[in-house]
């Protein structure tokens, strides 16, 4: 009997599973499925939870839902609250298994992850499958990989460079090994665990106001409302629309709201490219069904930077030579509370703070002004979006955060929002500010 061990990270499926794919083929006779809870109580350098309770319970949901899906096939889910470090070791001697597999990704404190477990003495497979085409697809090597988004789209696009089919989910799961339960208690490991943390009832997921309401069975995080999601997205031709609703703040279908499901791995890219293209084969192409491909590409883009940049990515400086500012503490405090005095920002930041979503435009004018008008350290504010939102994803939060503060790769030195100017085009009639009080 030999025992592989598939550890979950940010990819919450079990369709488009490469990693799983490849552990499945391993050779190896039974599976341990494994995902590892940061603790509750971890906190970031600015003093405030790393993982708040919208992320928390988001990702909870979606554990639940995965967990279901592979108990049904004969192998549950094995939630350990315990760093992988610790947790994975442990279960590799408890089963005799030698091997992990796992997704790549790659940022810093994840590479260290994998570091660990190799120090450890596991042998550790990396698959790399967040993205929606393929890094070796790419007609440059990482490291030359263009500075300017508008570049890269368009040599892709010259290209010809098409996303891999999404793989089926596997029909059936390898057993699972035989495993002490002392073991599983001593990790906090099992299914009853992936609660542990969350408010069950947590109201602020239900906020009439959200929108994306995360505690209603239509936002439920797990990979089966995600395909309902994506499934109902297409049959009410919505796809049509997008371009020229994409930028609305408040309502649940003025965008797609793929973005939770993707950051959590529940939905898959290219399954969503793939549905996609068989949409514009049966309905017909136009602004809208291109301006989605063009927000998967720059979805893209921010992990292809990781690949080329790393660590340097996460440096105060970030790419740039530019001057750091001293941070304003007081300015951040009052930002993350909605108390600057600017109606539009402080309506979207209360707006995060009681339901853990803000639609793209407003993340923008928020982040614009912390950094341009507050001059408040932009890993402050990286770090505030990474602790509330529900969907979270590491490579595009980072090189937003980048791009605004002119620390990137783009040419143009930084993007200043007018929080004024932003009010007028999108909340001409008051109707946002109002929703959240500051009108």
């Amino acid at each position: 009997m030999s025992t592989v061990l598939m550890w979950f990270r940010n990819d919450l499926r079990l369709h488009d599973q490469p990693a799983l794919h490849a552990a499945l083929t391993s050779g190896a006779t039974h599976l341990m499925p494994v995902v590892c809870q940061p603790p509750v109580n971890q906190a970031t350098r600015w003093g405030f939870a790393r993982v708040g309770a919208h992320r928390r319970a988001f990702v909870a949901a979606a554990l639940r839902d995965l967990g279901a899906r592979m108990a049904a096939q004969g192998n549950p889910l094995q939630v350990c609250h315990a760093a992988p470090a610790t947790a994975l070791p442990a279960l590799a001697r408890a089963v005799g298994a030698t091997t992990v597999v796992c997704e790549d990704i790659a940022a810093p404190y994840e590479q260290a992850e994998v570091a660990a477990l190799r120090a450890a003495g596991l042998q550790v497979r990396t698959v790399w499958h967040s993205s929606l085409l393929q890094p070796a697809d790419m007609p440059w090597p990482a490291s030359d990989l263009p500075g300017v988004f508008t570049t890269f789209r368009q040599m892709v696009e010259r290209a010809g460079i098409t996303p891999p089919a999404p793989l089926t989910a596997p029909g059936a799961l390898l057993p699972p090994p035989a495993v002490s339960a002392d073991v599983l208690q001593t990790l906090g490991a099992g299914q009853g665990a992936v609660t542990a943390g969350v408010d069950a009832g947590n109201a602020a997921g239900q906020d009439t106001r959200s929108s994306f309401p995360y505690g209603t069975p239509a936002c439920d995080g797990g990979e089966t409302a995600a395909l309902a999601h994506l499934a109902q997205y297409l049959a009410r031709k919505l796809p049509h629309s997008y371009k020229a609703t994409r930028n609305g703040l408040k309502g649940f279908h003025y965008s797609s709201k793929f973005s939770p499901w993707l950051a959590t791995g529940a939905l898959s890219a290219r399954q969503v490219f793939a549905d996609l293209t068989t949409f514009e084969r049966e309905h017909g192409a136009n602004d809208g069904t291109y301006w989605l491909w063009f927000e998967l590409l720059w979805r893209d883009y921010f992990r292809l930077l990781h690949r080329q940049h790393g660590a340097a990515l996460y440096r105060a400086q970030g790419l740039s030579a530019l001057p750091l500012a001293p941070h304003n503490t007081p300015g951040f405090e009052r930002w993350c509370q909605g108390r600057t005095g600017e109606p539009l920002v402080d309506a979207a930041m209360r707006e995060l703070a009681a339901t853990g979503y803000l639609s793209n435009r407003l993340r923008q004018v928020a982040a614009s002004y912390l950094i341009h008008e507050l001059h408040g350290d932009w890993r402050a504010g990286a770090a505030w979006f990474e602790s509330l939102l529900v969907d979270y994803d590491l490579y595009s939060n980072q090189g937003n955060w980048l791009y605004i503060a002119g620390r990137g790769t783009d040419p143009r030195g930084g993007r200043r929002f007018n929080p004024v100017k932003q009010a007028q085009e999108h909340d001409a009639d008051g109707s946002y500010r109002r929703l959240w009080g500051t009108l």
